[in-house]
Formats: structure tokens, C-alpha cells, sequence
């Protein structure tokens, strides 16, 4: 049984940081790669940012603000977000995929575990 549980969520102003952490149990050996993804009020599910050993991998608006990293013997993945704007509210999902793939997906539909999710409210 695969958990994955996110934390660190809340409100912020605009320019500000929060750094979130997915801590993962159970088979997490089976895991190839870990990701971020997001989903603002009536907008789709859309990539953030993944990471497969050292290999990182976002998508372009949160390039050079938000970084994503990962501590193998707390099995805990985490995104430090920096410069945080608006737009960034969202609800913010760690998932896991147990496939390996040549480019890293960006499709919620290729990861296989997925989190309850945490809150990220960025005010102006």
C-alpha cells in the first residue's frame, strides 16, 4: 500500500515562499520518479515540476522560482517555491509513477499514486 502525504501548504503574499513536502510509505522502491502537479479554481490538473534521481525536470512559468528535491532516507520529496505570484494558487499534489519512461511525463494520467493535496493561496 502506497501513501503519500503532503504538507506545508497556507497563505501567502505575493513575493513570498512556502516550501512543501510529500512524504511517501509503503513500496516506495517501485517508484521511477516523483512529481508535483497543481490545480487552480475551474482549471485543469497541470504539471509543476518532477524528479528521477538527479534529473529535474518544470514547466516554463515556474522555471527559476520553484525547486524541486528529494531526501531518499526520509522518502520525502519537496518543492521550495520562491518568488510566489497570484497565479500560483492553486491546490498542490505530489504524485508518484512506478513506470519508467525516456522523457519524463508531464500527463497526470502517467503518474500512479497521487496525494490528498495541500492549499497554496498566494494574495497581491
Amino acid at each position: 500500500q502506497v501513501q503519500l502525504v503532503e504538507s506545508g501548504g497556507g497563505l501567502v503574499q505575493a513575493g513570498g515562499s512556502l516550501r512543501l513536502s510529500c512524504a511517501a510509505s509503503g513500496r516506495t522502491f517501485s517508484f521511477y520518479l516523483m512529481g508535483w502537479f497543481r490545480q487552480g479554481p475551474g482549471k485543469a490538473r497541470e504539471f509543476v515540476a518532477a524528479i528521477s534521481g538527479s534529473n529535474t525536470y518544470y514547466t516554463d512559468s515556474v522555471k527559476g522560482r520553484f525547486t524541486i528535491s528529494g531526501d531518499n532516507a526520509k522518502n520525502t520529496v519537496y518543492l521550495q517555491m520562491d518568488s510566489l505570484k497570484p497565479e500560483d494558487t492553486a491546490v498542490y499534489y505530489c504524485a508518484a509513477d512506478t513506470a519508467w519512461h525516456r522523457l519524463i511525463p508531464t500527463s497526470a494520467r502517467e503518474y500512479d499514486y497521487w496525494g490528498q493535496g495541500t492549499q497554496v493561496t498566494v494574495s497581491s
